[in-house]
């Protein structure tokens, strides 16, 4: 009985073992890459909003503790000290979910 080839051919294949096979390295393309002005890519960076600053006394908004007041203010506006009803809390700077009412 006749044992199949090892390259998966088969019997009576008459083909190379490499034959069939990429083995050539890829020619560089022969067009140039198209500029395309509305890609999200090319759009210049946009500006970080400015940073709220908060002074003692002032009330604010907070997206998850409700509405409270500023009872200190630490460093350059670096964090405050919030009274939210009862619960005090810390807000480092960035205030994303903090604004001044």
């Amino acid at each position: 009985m006749p044992v199949p080839a090892r390259d998966g051919c088969g019997t009576g294949c008459s083909r190379e073992p490499s034959e069939g096979r990429i083995l050539a390295v890829m020619k560089q393309s022969a067009g140039s890459r198209r500029h395309l002005p509305s890609s999200p890519f090319n759009r210049p960076a946009q500006e970080a909003p400015p940073v709220e600053s908060f002074d003692a006394g002032d009330r604010v908004s907070h997206d998850q503790f409700g509405l409270g007041r500023v009872l200190a203010v630490e460093g350059d506006n670096d964090a405050v000290l919030i009274d939210f009803a009862g619960r005090q809390g810390r807000i480092l700077r960035p205030y994303s979910k903090l604004t001044k009412l």
